[in-house]
């Protein structure tokens, strides 16, 4: 029987169309997360009743975001069809838009750094057409390489303390993969199955100190930790059908909702939450580029 959490008191008065990528940095900016479809990066405010504060936002989407070492205030983004870096001014220098050209209309979708400082990047159909998405990776020297494909709607990546594997969701397909990876070169081995959701779509996920996975499970108004065994843990149920993203600041879990989709949204539905557990994340890992890559 898994333990069953409830998230604190809503005082935010945002409410999101889709809201992801949720992240806590190290940097000044603290907690972040996007407006996807709204191309917009916000910033969770320590006043938790305080409105959340745009720090940009761009004429495409914006997918997610991780900093950039040693460049405060630099972010680099999956964003429209591809992967740039976003200065604190707002201005963008696209690094590759793998997503050009595609058959179909296509955007960047969910992205993290892993550990040792490269950038993981997926993206899809803006239908969700079956197989349509990928995933990207960007090494330190700037260079973008479509590394899987045939994904319909990747979400994730997060990744173990060491490096060592990369989880990744296909949300469409109910299913979170457990990719071997490797931190020298950053290629990926031969993938296994970690869980499967019979009843909704794993979205955004985070891995805590003890290696669990918590996931937002959208169309089921939870998030879950399950054990690196796969086995399910616990169970945070939320008045919001649609949790999208999650992110630990420490021993507080963050939660992204969205109200895209319903056609009667509820006072909820959009909000972000927060609920404290007992086993602590730590800061979302930076991208870390070579000086070349200014």
């Amino acid at each position: 029987m898994t333990a069953a959490l409830v998230p604190d008191e809503v005082l935010r008065p945002d409410r999101l169309e889709l809201g992801e990528g949720i992240r806590w940095t190290d940097s000044a900016s603290g907690t972040v997360l996007v407006d996807i479809l709204k191309g917009r990066l916000l910033a969770t405010p320590d006043d938790p009743a305080a409105p959340l504060r745009e720090l940009a936002r761009l004429s495409v989407p914006l997918g997610a975001v991780a900093p950039v070492a040693d460049r405060p205030g630099t972010w680099i983004a999956a964003a429209g069809t591809g992967i740039c870096l976003l200065a604190p001014d707002g201005t963008t220098k696209w690094l590759a838009r793998p997503e050009d050209g595609a058959p179909l209309a296509m955007r960047m979708n969910d992205a993290a750094a892993d550990p040792s400082g490269r950038f993981w990047a997926g993206s899809m159909a803006y239908d969700a057409d079956e197989g349509a998405g990928s995933l990207h990776r960007v090494d330190h020297d700037g260079t973008v390489t479509r590394v899987l494909d045939g994904i319909t709607v990747p979400n994730g990546p997060a990744f173990t303390a060491d490096g060592t594997a990369m989880y990744l969701a296909d949300s469409a397909r109910g299913i979170v993969r457990r990719h071997p990876l490797d931190p020298a070169t950053g290629e990926l081995g031969t993938p296994e199955p970690f869980l499967t959701v019979d009843d909704g779509s794993p979205d955004g996920m985070t891995v805590d100190v003890e290696g669990a996975v918590w996931i937002a499970v959208w169309g089921t108004g939870t998030v879950r930790r399950y054990l690196p065994d796969g086995r399910l843990d616990r169970t945070l149920r939320l008045p919001a059908s649609q949790p999208a993203g999650v992110c630990l600041r420490e021993d507080v879990l963050h939660i992204t909702t969205a109200r895209i989709g319903l056609t009667a949204p509820g006072p909820y539905d959009g909000a972000v939450f927060t609920a404290r557990v007992d086993v602590p994340g730590t800061p979302a890992a930076a991208y870390r580029p070579t000086p070349e890559v200014a």
